[in-house]
């Protein structure tokens, strides 16, 4: 099942119908362990509209949750990262961390740097080589469960992040600086380890880079890294948590104004965003 976060509320996909749930809170519907049990629960004791109900969707984030996010969880994104920062001497910070017991986990966003699908994405004035990241991203209950699945663009300074590894907050959090959307995939089982991403980049209505990866390539596993983030913080509304990329696009590629974003997941759907 989906749920949407719409301009008129919430709303569940199932099965090519949808139905509207009034009077219900965002923020305290989503953080429930049994979350899939609660959506079908729901839904018995309403009718279903063929009409598609999930237009005018939000960034499906709750008002109080943080977004946080990994990095160097697949090989592709650990030699991209050792390319950017190999002048800077700063690659062998990623050749350790991909290896490491300990996962690179930072904080990416508060709710209103976040856009949803349709909404534009931002590169920053001052970076000169930008990306974006797409990403699985998990709803995460305040027990630390993962309750659902969703797309994620975790847009990036490479240039920034490139000249000093200490910069990564700057490279990385700013306004409009990540997308989520346009659903949360809610399921009984964890995705399956074939799932695909996918990235295509559009520019004047022509195609300038597409890649794909399965997840099964992450290094690591979604339980880990929720684990690694929940350790000595607390998230009493749930969070969400993006896993981190494994398409880079080439060292001569960079994101311009104006370029069309499209980001897949099986299963989930497609986000797409403008850059501004």
């Amino acid at each position: 099942m989906k749920l949407y976060k719409t301009q008129n509320g919430i709303v569940i996909e199932n099965g090519k119908q949808f139905y509207f749930l009034e009077n219900e809170n965002w923020d305290s519907f989503v953080n429930d362990d049994s979350l899939f049990q609660k959506m079908k629960e729901k839904i018995k004791d309403l009718s279903p509209s063929q009409n598609n109900l999930a237009e005018n969707v939000l960034a499906p984030v709750g008002s109080r949750q943080e977004l946080w996010a990994c990095g160097v969880t697949y090989l592709r994104s650990k030699i991209g990262r050792q390319e950017e920062s190999k002048d800077a001497g700063g690659g062998d910070f990623y050749a350790r961390v991909y290896e490491a017991e300990r996962p690179e986990v930072f904080f990416k966003s508060n709710p209103h740097r976040i856009v949803g699908s349709g909404d534009k994405v931002r590169i920053r004035k001052d970076s000169t080589w930008d990306v974006p990241e797409p990403e699985l991203t998990l709803l995460v209950s305040s027990s630390g469960k993962i309750i659902g699945y969703t797309i994620g663009n975790d847009m990036s300074s490479r240039s920034i992040e490139g000249e000093n590894p200490l910069y990564l907050p700057q490279a990385k959090t700013y306004d409009a600086c990540a997308a989520i959307g346009p659903c949360i995939y809610v399921t009984e089982e964890p995705l399956n380890s074939n799932t695909s991403i996918r990235l295509e980049i559009n520019r004047k209505s022509k195609t300038v880079f597409e890649g794909s990866i399965a997840i099964s390539q992450m290094k690591r596993k979604p339980d880990e890294l929720v684990s690694f983030v929940f350790r000595e913080c607390s998230f009493p509304y749930g969070c969400l948590i993006m896993t981190g990329t494994g398409i880079v696009p080439e060292n001569d590629f960079t994101l311009t104004s104006g370029d069309e974003i499209k980001i897949s997941i099986d299963g989930i759907g497609t986000l797409i965003n403008e850059v501004s």
